[in-house]
This record gives structure tokens, C-alpha cells and sequence, in this order.
């Protein structure tokens, strides 16, 4: 039975959204702000965390930042009525894996709940936003988290939790081809890196799996999917 943590200060709304993933057969554990939300995960595994953004105290995206160093596996979705949210960006910094408005689409929710997986960050690190789009909506429909980056810059700011792997463009704004891998490489030493490349220019350092562009989305998912489950990162 998979088990969901819903933190909401708006406790009506909570229990409503718990009794609707109750039915479905899960089971649901109702948080009303962040320090009690935070006190349920060091107790307890869960298989998703659902929160709201906008919360007294403790806002979503900083209870996502502390969840983290405590549960660094646990998937995230924010609901929120305020999608222009500033706090939003912080939020996806840390890597969701979706961003529902309120009234929320249970049936969206009941989707990506399904799927979840712990453990399942990927970074897409990639200039060109259509495709980085398309590649984390392909990624969210497979249960994936995601952290973007679109330059070499924007690769240093990624957070600290590890993710299960990296699709990387070799040539990105900011630095010589390859350099975004170098810098993933050191800051994540062991992660495997799958590299999407237009041009002939070899990887800098190993590459798990290399493909050129224009690539076959079905091949580089289902190598996501066999790094996800390889023994680089705890799989609790």
C-alpha cells in the first residue's frame, strides 16, 4: 500500500484530498504546516509528499528544501492556487515532480500519484526549452522528478540531492562543449551521465550512454529507467 503525506494549512481541504486517495486505496497521512510535516517524515517512509505553497511558518518550498535533507527520495508535488508564485521557483529548484493549481485535477493527481518514484530525480540539463519541456513531461509521466539547467551556470546551482542520473547536452551557453559534464561529474562524483548531442565532439569524461540528436525519446527513458534501477543511489 503506497503511503501519501498531505500538508496543507487548510485542514478541510486536506482531509477532503485525503479521503479522495483513501478510496483509491492508499494510505494518507494529514499534515496542517511544516513542523508537523517535517515530524512525520523523520518517523515514517512515505511514497510522495503533497503540499500547498502558501502556508503560515513554513511555505512549501522551503518544507520541500528541509524535507529533502531528511528524506532525500521522497517525490514532491505542489498544489497551489497562486501558480505565479515567486516562491515556486525555489520550489522547482529543488526538483518536482508536477505543479497542480488548485481546484486541483484529481484525476492529474490520482495519474502522477500512481507513478511516483522514490529515488527518481533526474537532472535535464539543456538549452533548448521545447525539448526540455517535452523531455520532463516525459520523465513526470514515468513517475521521474526534475531539475532543469540551461547553461553551464545554471548547472552549478543545482541542489545538493543526488540525482539517479543526468541527460546533458554536450554544448550548452557558458563554457566549452562538455563542460557542463565536468562540473555535473564533480559535484555528483559516480553519476551516470547520458549525453544528447548534435555534434560529433567526444564526451570530456564517460558517459553512461550517448545519443544523438535527433533521438529516439522511448531508447533514452528506457535507459533512464535501467539507471534508475542500478545500485548508484540507495533505492529505499
Amino acid at each position: 500500500m503506497r503511503h501519501y503525506l498531505i500538508v496543507d494549512d487548510n485542514r478541510a481541504f486536506a482531509e477532503n484530498l485525503g479521503e479522495i486517495l483513501r478510496d483509491q486505496g492508499a494510505e494518507v497521512t494529514v499534515a496542517e504546516g511544516g513542523g508537523p510535516a517535517l515530524e512525520q517524515v523523520a518517523r515514517r517512509r512515505f511514497d510522495a509528499l503533497v503540499t500547498d505553497m502558501r502556508m503560515p511558518l513554513m511555505g512549501g518550498a522551503e518544507l520541500v528544501h528541509r524535507i529533502r535533507r531528511v528524506d532525500p527520495e521522497l517525490p514532491a508535488l505542489v498544489v497551489t492556487a497562486h501558480v505565479e508564485d515567486r516562491e515556486l521557483e525555489a520550489a522547482r529548484r529543488e526538483g518536482l515532480l508536477a505543479v497542480l493549481s488548485k481546484p486541483v485535477p484529481i484525476a492529474r493527481l490520482l495519474d502522477l500519484l500512481a507513478v511516483a518514484r522514490r529515488g527518481g530525480l533526474v537532472a535535464v540539463v539543456e538549452d533548448d526549452a521545447a525539448l526540455r519541456d517535452n523531455l520532463c513531461e516525459a520523465l513526470r509521466a514515468r513517475g521521474f522528478s526534475a531539475v532543469t539547467a540551461a547553461s553551464v551556470l545554471e548547472t552549478d546551482r543545482l541542489g545538493p540531492v543526488v540525482p539517479c542520473c543526468a541527460l546533458v547536452d554536450l554544448r550548452l551557453p557558458g563554457g566549452p562543449d562538455g563542460e557542463a559534464m565536468l562540473r555535473l561529474a564533480a559535484k555528483y562524483p559516480g553519476l551516470p551521465l547520458i549525453v544528447q548531442s548534435a555534434y560529433d565532439a567526444p564526451p570530456p569524461v564517460p558517459a553512461a550512454a550517448v545519443f544523438a540528436k535527433p533521438f529516439d525519446t522511448a531508447a533514452l527513458l528506457a535507459e533512464v529507467e535501467r539507471r534508475h534501477a542500478s545500485p548508484h543511489g540507495s533505492r529505499a
